[in-house]
């Protein structure tokens, strides 16, 4: 699941993940990715971190809070690349940090290491 609000880089990243046999749900703000996270039980969540509605922090705080949500690996995407910034990130319940501008050959190895094999995409 991809929860991102500018167009330009869900358009660009949901191309891509599915162009590499990826299924992506996507949502627009925080508290539509928790929504949806509930529903679709997405093998991972790609979640910006400054979200309208309800910001990625407060976001995955709410997804590892609620039980009826099962346990699924986080990647924090944001601009925020201070000292201390990654370290919130986990904080807040992500499992791994990744700084924009977007790398996506790093981004798919972060998405390798967090994502059972058997729920990755074959080829």
């Amino acid at each position: 699941m991809l929860v991102e609000d500018h167009e330009e880089i869900w358009d660009f990243l949901s191309r891509r993940l599915k162009r590499r046999g990826f299924d992506v749900v996507l949502a627009f703000d925080g508290q539509d990715g928790v929504e949806k996270a509930k529903v679709a039980q997405p093998d991972l969540i790609l979640l910006d971190m400054n979200l309208p509605v309800l910001d990625g922090w407060t976001a995955a705080r709410t997804i590892r809070a609620d039980s009826s949500i099962p346990r699924m690996p986080i990647i924090a995407l944001t601009a925020h690349a201070m000292s201390g910034d990654r370290e919130k990130t986990i904080a807040a319940g992500c499992d791994d940090y990744h700084a924009k501008p977007l790398d996506f050959a790093k981004l798919l190895s972060q998405i390798d290491a967090l994502v059972p094999e058997e729920a990755a995409p074959v080829g």
